[in-house]
């Protein structure tokens, strides 16, 4: 008896083990993914003002189902009902919106092809949305549609039922397309010329679409109405319709691609597809995002914080998109959006650095530096083709936003190690953004020469948001100082941009202890209301921007009168209440109303400006605060679902404030080796890096009552400093934190366990 229990526990022991490894072996971190978060959203209130991108990470094409009209940037909206198309996207942001896009559509019975008339009713019940793989019905056609994309290419698997009017629609979009039918090949080709600006006059996307089946019959269209006769169209509006006769449940593949460059090419990138099966595309799919999802790992929390998590973390890895091909030798080319021209080397585009220069970069560097060499790289190639360093490129220079923040870009890889790129033709574009308006105001530096002569860009000149715009020009010469250093520049031949630096003490006003419009006398703004959106500022008011000091806290903290002091105005955000004054706008944008129900004062986590702030208690001594709100906006203002976010998404930023938030550390000040301490989310995660080393993070203890830091062992020994460093991170490390529901009001109060602050090294 007794050998036989020991062999049953054994047995057990055993069968317990594989079913454990096997668990951890299938670990699935797509599964997690909730694509369609973020798009419960529309013009007067985002939630993320997302769509459900059907791509792999930074790919060159994304595809979504289409639910609003052509052109409308809310290209999907969850509350919708009908789906009008399956539209190759490049869309970066509805404000931004689309550019080389169309679409497929397949229907039934009798052939429509205006795009209000042939929409489908669909339900979210019978709708699968993944990064890698979409299936919806469309009940209007009893047909089941079915979406797996690679980077450059897709493939389309279309259940029909019984009918001899089966029909496939292409429709190449308006402002300029073209088609061509080719039924001995079972081929569509085309081309888009819509976009949204930033682009050169011989822009085009160049499309194939090829199908698995003989057609019946075929047909172009114009704007809405078929055109007899004819096999090709160059129109306003062209499309294409093929026709099948299907038996019930068969399916019809379509596979598609394209490209920039020529309708050769997209034949060539057609081959990413290989000769693979639809399930075989969507397997190496799959494999890719579990392949970048699990780099971090999470465990120990709630099903709606890894659901929310693995969503935010897709949504970090979709951007800047890869705009570079493989030309028929293999070798890396791009269309230049600048110059129109065919070039050899990198390209990436679709991003506002305005937004992502905050997170999403940094963990770039920490997670992802080869990826970021190359978008050095195409940085670089943007300045040889254009003059100019992207701010918000989509594909080219776009007119969006504020700022010289490609500087901090470019700064903060170079600092963290990353080499093998132009660092020299970098070197000059940087500088050159220090005393260079660019071609639209949003490239170079918007006022620069105000800025350089008096130390800040004037409220009464006529430049817009002046405020904002010193406070980021101030920070971008902190980083172009720091790379000039780290290039071995003369200080004499960067001693300038240290001193502008400073700048951003020209625009606060010690009565209010609040960044202020300063009028070019030297007298500030007056009126003032610390709650006026926009004016001097971006999207946000003074409450929100004065914060926007992130390389010299200590210097803010002294201007406020001290440690005391700026803790009370950091606590005033979230005690004043939702008040605002929208004259400037005229209007309740919807970056205001997402602020005012939020519930939490005058904090708006729904644009970027003041996503660091919460962090900036760690630099006056009371790190508690920090680790109390961090859990608060995580807790209240992100969910896995449809309205997920408080605000827009933005290229992965707010993503990106999730991720780093949850692994308990935020970048505050890129250009610095530092990563501000926060508080875990999760009991445990583990984070692999792309050299081989591992961190390791512990929190045993962690749930939703225990957000407080106690104590931190750093690889095994007590650690009391509120910053992580960029270097024992990268080496490999081991974090325990030991948490409790009770703040520690002891820890991480001294001076030197401060963050950094230029005033400092100074």
């Amino acid at each position: 008896m007794k050998k036989l229990n020991k062999l049953a526990v054994i047995f057990l022991l055993c069968h317990l083990f594989l079913g454990w490894q096997a668990k951890a072996k299938d670990f699935s971190p797509v599964d997690y993914v909730n694509t369609l978060m973020g798009t419960d959203s529309e013009f007067v209130l985002s939630n993320g003002n997302t769509y459900p991108a059907i791509a792999l990470p930074w790919g060159m094409n994304f595809w979504t189902p289409q639910t609003n009209k052509m052109g409308d940037g809310w290209v999907y909206a969850y509350d919708h009902y009908k789906i009008r198309g399956f539209k190759q996207t490049h869309q970066p942001s509805p404000w931004i919106n689309d550019y080389g896009q169309f679409s497929i559509f397949p229907l039934t019975g009798n052939l429509v092809v205006d795009e209000h008339e042939r929409g489908s009713w669909f339900s979210h019940k019978a709708e699968i949305a993944q990064p890698h793989y979409y299936k919806v019905y469309l009940a209007d056609y009893d047909v089941v549609t079915e979406i797996t994309p690679t980077e450059r290419a897709a493939m389309f698997r279309f259940t029909f039922p019984e009918t001899e009017d089966a029909y496939v629609l292409v429709d190449a979009f308006d402002q300029g397309s073209y088609v061509k039918i080719i039924p001995s090949e079972n081929k569509i080709i085309g081309y888009t010329t819509r976009n949204s600006g930033g682009v050169p006059d011989n822009f085009k996307n160049y499309f194939v679409v090829v199908f698995d089946k003989p057609f019946v019959t075929s047909d172009v269209w114009s704007k809405d109405k078929v055109v007899e006769g004819k096999s090709e169209l160059e129109d306003e509006h062209a499309g294409a319709v093929v026709k099948f006769k299907t038996k019930k449940g068969e399916k019809v593949h379509a596979r598609v691609a394209s490209s920039f460059i020529s309708f050769e090419q997209a034949e060539r990138n057609l081959n990413e597809l290989g000769k693979d099966s639809f399930d075989e595309v969507k397997a190496k799919g799959e494999s890719i995002w579990n392949k970048e999802l699990s780099r971090i790992k999470v465990e120990g929390g709630t099903d709606d914080q890894i659901k929310t998590f693995y969503s935010a973390l897709y949504r970090v890895l979709l951007f800047p998109r890869k705009f570079y091909e493989y030309d028929a030798n293999g070798d890396i080319v791009h269309y230049s959006p600048y110059n129109g021209e065919v070039l050899p080397g990198y390209m990436f585009t679709d991003n506002g650095f305005w937004d992502t220069f905050r997170a999403v970069f940094p963990f770039f560097n920490l997670m992802y530096p080869e990826l970021n060499e190359k978008i050095q790289e195409g940085l670089a190639n943007t300045y040889k083709e254009s003059g100019f360093l992207p701010e918000w490129a989509s594909p080219g220079h776009r007119d969006c936003m504020i700022g010289s923040n490609s500087a901090t870009i470019v700064a903060d890889a170079y600092l963290k190690g990353l080499r093998g790129y132009d660092i020299d033709a970098l070197w000059d574009a940087v500088v050159k953004n220090t005393t260079h308006e660019g071609p639209v105001n949003s490239v170079g530096r918007y006022g620069v020469d105000y800025y350089n002569e008096l130390g800040y860009v004037p409220y009464d000149v006529g430049i817009n948001e002046n405020v904002a715009r010193t406070l980021e020009y101030a920070f971008a010469d902190f980083c172009v100082y720091k790379l000039g250093k780290a290039l071995g520049k003369p200080e004499s031949e960067i001693a300038i941009f240290a001193e502008r630096s400073q700048n951003y003490k020209n625009v606060f006003d010690k009565e209010s202890k609040l960044m202020r419009g300063r009028n070019e006398d030297g007298s500030f703004q007056s009126p003032f209301s610390p709650f006026k959106w926009g004016d001097a500022f971006t999207e946000g008011n003074s409450w929100h921007y004065t914060w926007s000091v992130f390389h010299d806290v200590e210097g803010l903290i002294d201007l406020m009168g001290g440690k005391k002091e700026f803790v009370s105005m950091l606590d005033s955000v979230f005690v004043v209440p939702p008040i605002f004054d929208d004259s400037y706008y005229g209007q309740v944008i919807h970056e205001i109303r997402e602020m005012q129900i939020m519930n939490m004062g005058n904090y708006a986590h729904g644009n970027q400006p003041i996503q660091h702030m919460i962090y900036l208690y760690n630099y006056a001594g009371e790190p508690w605060k920090t680790q109390y709100w961090i859990r608060e906006v995580m807790d209240r203002l992100y969910t896995p679902n449809p309205d997920g976010y408080c605000g827009d998404e933005d290229n992965g930023q707010t993503s990106a404030w999730y991720v780093f938030s949850a692994m308990g550390f935020y970048p505050v000040a890129p250009a610095t080796p530092e990563y501000v301490i926060g508080t875990p989310l999760f009991k445990k995660i583990t984070v692999s890096l792309e050299n081989g080393k591992t961190i390791e993070i512990n929190a045993p203890e962690n749930n939703q009552d225990n957000r407080y830091i106690q104590s931190i062992k750093l690889n095994g020994k007590k650690y009391s400093k509120n910053y992580f460093n960029y270097d024992e991170l990268m080496k490999g490390a081991t974090i325990n934190f030991e948490m409790g529901a009770e703040p520690n009001k002891k820890r991480g109060t001294k001076k030197s366990d401060f963050p950094y602050s230029f005033s400092n090294e100074k």
